[in-house]
């Protein structure tokens, strides 16, 4: 059996970070953030620029059909990670992590934050060797970057749109996160908030 993550409660994401470097001397550690977003028909408005006393126009579906956007960024945005799931729960998680893992450099530990959702510390989850999970403490979302992320992504890509079915709600997600990748420099904007930076630094 495995103990759910640890906790930003107890020390603090400093103390974390110098725990895991401790733990793999041989190992640079990499500090990401991880969150999940769910997409679908139903859409939302946003902030529109138009003419005064006009009303803008826009589009809003009102069918139901969804997935779900797992994404993982490193906090000063140089790298991230993502993948479109239908659902979430320890199967999707784990799913998640095992790409997540895959992708990392051999002489890389990355160190993930996440928040207390109950797939993120469930005990059928195989954490990979070259993960350790960090849970944020409760209610605290400000504290991820990644809500951040997602709140650019719906403004930006994701809203006053019409997605058909499943497969247009699919295609909607992965062009919305490649074009966010494809930014320049809008990732490490969104995620490298200055009391992470003193906390690397």
């Amino acid at each position: 059996m495995r103990e759910g993550p640890r906790s930003l409660r107890k020390k603090g994401l400093r103390d974390a970070l110098n725990e895991a470097a401790a733990a793999h001397p041989d190992k640079r550690v990499a500090l990401f953030f991880q969150d999940e977003m769910r997409v679908g028909q139903k859409g939302r408005l946003c902030h529109r620029w138009w003419l005064k006393g006009e009303r803008a126009p826009g589009r809003q579906d009102r069918r139901f059909s969804f997935t779900y956007l797992f994404g993982a960024a490193r906090a000063d945005g140089e790298a991230a990670f993502a993948l479109v799931l239908p659902e979430v729960g320890t199967a999707a998680m784990q799913l998640f992590l095992d790409g997540f893992a895959a992708t990392l450099p051999a002489y890389e530990h990355a160190v993930m934050v996440l928040d207390g959702a109950g797939w993120h510390g469930a005990r059928a989850l195989a954490v990979p060797p070259n993960v350790t999970l960090v849970a944020l403490p409760p209610y605290s979302p400000q504290l991820n970057p990644m809500e951040r992320v997602w709140l650019y992504m719906r403004e930006r890509y994701l809203s006053l749109r019409l997605l058909p079915d499943a497969e247009a709600i699919i295609d909607a997600c992965c062009d919305a996160w490649n074009a966010l990748i494809a930014e320049d420099g809008r990732l490490r904007s969104l995620c490298y908030q200055p009391w992470l930076q003193r906390i690397i630094q």
